[in-house]
């Protein structure tokens, strides 16, 4: 029996991979973190600056963390040191939080995946990104994302992974966000993010050449595609040699 925490028990996702743990035969769900105390799923959820002793005390075998980037930044160093494995989906991090977070994991000797989108869809839409952009790396590029109105971090950090992977591909470019005025374009990548309403998740990569334009896109109906991906990569992560993974090691994609 796998013994799961989740850090971001009141959220969206965290409501979402519960709801989906505590149905699991081979997962018990024994806890949860949030800004305020409370149940969940008829489990305690405490608050992060009692995160040591519960964790402790619970004993999990996982913590899951879909937080923001300063709570992550707090929540999986006191995780690592507790001994525990780590499913990390928050975005918006900084260098200087996500250095922490790695030290903490090497530190701790502990396991991880870390993933910007647990989504299995969009782990290969990332494959299949990185191929086209070997081939059409003399067209013009443009990437478009969407989300809900209450999403904070900008551009989102999928699309982040996908201007990483273009720019690895097709070597570096600018990348200008939005465009206003006289604005002729050059050898960049342009980004456009749009947020409103309940949009879950929309990412778009367009090269356009000469007289074509070939348009890669993923759209994510619902966030339990992300939430099941992150349940897939607990399953996964439980019993693993210590180290930092990708969820394209749970899914073996190449």
């Amino acid at each position: 029996m796998i013994k799961v925490v989740i850090c971001g028990a009141f959220g969206r996702m965290g409501t979402t991979i519960g709801s989906i743990i505590s149905k699991e035969t081979d997962m018990q769900l024994v806890g949860g973190v949030d800004i305020k105390k409370g149940t969940f799923f008829d489990v305690p959820v405490v608050t992060s600056d009692e995160l040591p002793g519960f964790l402790s005390s619970v004993k999990p075998d996982v913590v899951i963390d879909f937080t923001i980037a300063q709570a992550a930044a707090q929540n999986v160093p006191v995780a690592a040191r507790t001994g525990c494995a780590i499913i990390l989906g928050t975005t918006g991090l900084n260098q200087e939080q996500r250095k922490g977070i790695d030290d903490a994991i090497a530190q701790g000797e502990v396991p991880a995946v870390i993933s910007t989108n647990y989504s299995i869809g969009m782990n290969i839409f990332w494959t299949l990104i990185r191929d086209a952009a070997k081939k059409f790396s003399d067209y013009d590029i443009e990437v478009t994302e969407a989300h809900h109105r209450y999403k904070k971090d900008a551009p989102s950090g999928t699309a982040r992974t996908i201007l990483q992977i273009l720019q690895e591909e097709i070597g570096p470019r600018e990348e200008v966000f939005g465009r206003e005025g006289m604005t002729e374009r050059s050898s960049e990548i342009g980004v456009h993010v749009i947020r409103g309403g309940d949009i879950v998740g929309d990412h778009a990569v367009m090269f356009a050449g000469n007289y074509e334009t070939v348009t890669l896109s993923h759209r994510a109906y619902d966030r339990s595609v992300f939430a099941e991906g992150a349940v897939r990569a607990t399953r996964w992560i439980f019993g693993k040699k210590p180290g930092i993974y990708g969820m394209k090691d749970v899914l073996n994609l190449s």
